[in-house]
């Protein structure tokens, strides 16, 4: 997928994961909206069928946009959620790098599964 693509697998509900160490996110910036899961961790957050698996991963067919830096590290991830079942999980081609020159940074907020969450706190 590229950042181009992005709006629009939003406005699907899927779901973008930013699997950069927290250094390099210190160092690079931040991806509002995206869940910050390091990749040590990332079979188990988003495989529905591991009991540490996020709220969010209620099945195979969840759409996942693994995010790294430059998009290398995250083609890796994205194939082994597809070997786990998860056969949307993709990876963003040019990673944050690219998110950030296609000027979508600010994009991510608007995801289904942020409003969602806003809306709940908002409640509270």
């Amino acid at each position: 997928m590229h950042a181009v693509d992005l709006p629009g697998a939003l406005a699907r509900g899927a779901i973008v994961v930013d699997i950069r160490a927290q250094a390099q996110r210190v160092t690079e910036g931040t991806l509002p909206g995206a869940l910050a899961i390091e990749r040590d961790v990332l079979e188990r957050r988003c495989n529905p069928l591991s009991s540490d698996h996020l709220a969010l991963a209620v099945g195979h067919d969840v759409e996942w946009i693994i995010v790294c830096s430059d998009g290398y590290a995250s083609s890796i991830a994205a194939a082994a959620l597809q070997q786990l079942g998860l056969r949307k999980a993709t990876s963003l081609v040019g990673g944050y790098r690219a998110i950030k020159t296609a000027g979508l940074l600010g994009s991510l907020i608007a995801a289904k599964h942020c409003v969602r969450e806003m809306a709940t706190v908002t409640a509270h």
